[in-house]
């Protein structure tokens, strides 16, 4: 019974969301998309040639907007289901933080990077405390990742969970990048705990 009421409530929240409404107007594929338009437009981060890694990217917003900005540019999409394809984009499937898959990404690469941005998310327990943490496990595996494989003037983006991790992904993106900002976008949904960190420029 209360499963049922909460599936009820998702889905009368998700009928009076304008950004829901947008994202079948616009032919995008999930509202989180607007997430990173606002990001963009604030940071001035996608420009046409980029080279671009979208991990967590399933089912594929984010993709679609950058593979639309960056044009004759090269992205790929690692997630761990299947997406579907998306024009001028590679889609990896397979877990990030496995080295094969990280070495698969590399030889994709094999110049650098112009940026990689991250919307993984642990599947929620319902503990948001742990959720927190193993959402903020895999920012920081990205974040070290992107170290070895961003240009000198790269940036990273990744999804983070206020809570006790997050001081520790901020001191590790300072450690790592010249510029850390953490932002939350208008789109983020009013009761969610989650901001952005962009990150610029590897030290």
């Amino acid at each position: 019974m209360k499963k049922n009421k909460i599936s009820k409530n998702w889905i009368n929240k998700q009928r009076r969301d304008i950004y829901v409404r947008q994202s079948k107007i616009d032919g995008y594929r999930a509202r989180s998309v607007y997430k990173l338009i606002e990001i963009d437009k604030k940071f001035k981060i996608f420009k046409e040639g980029m080279f671009i890694l979208d991990i967590g990217a399933a089912p594929g917003s984010w993709s679609q907007y950058a593979s639309k900005v960056i044009k004759n540019g090269k992205l790929i999409s690692v997630d761990l289901n299947d997406m579907e394809n998306i024009k001028n984009t590679i889609q990896i499937k397979g877990d990030f933080t496995n080295q094969n898959i990280q070495k698969k990404i590399k030889d994709y690469f094999i110049k650098g990077l112009d940026v990689v941005m991250s919307d993984m998310a642990v599947n929620t327990t319902g503990i948001k405390d742990l959720d927190s943490i193993q959402t903020g496990e895999l920012c920081k595996e990205a974040m070290i990742y992107s170290k070895d494989i961003l240009f000198s003037n790269g940036f990273f983006i990744s999804k983070i969970f206020m809570g006790s991790s997050f001081n520790e992904i901020v001191a590790l993106g300072k450690k790592i990048f010249k510029e850390v900002k953490v932002f939350k976008p208008q789109s983020s949904r009013k009761d969610s705990k989650e901001s952005f960190i962009i990150c610029k420029k590897i030290r």
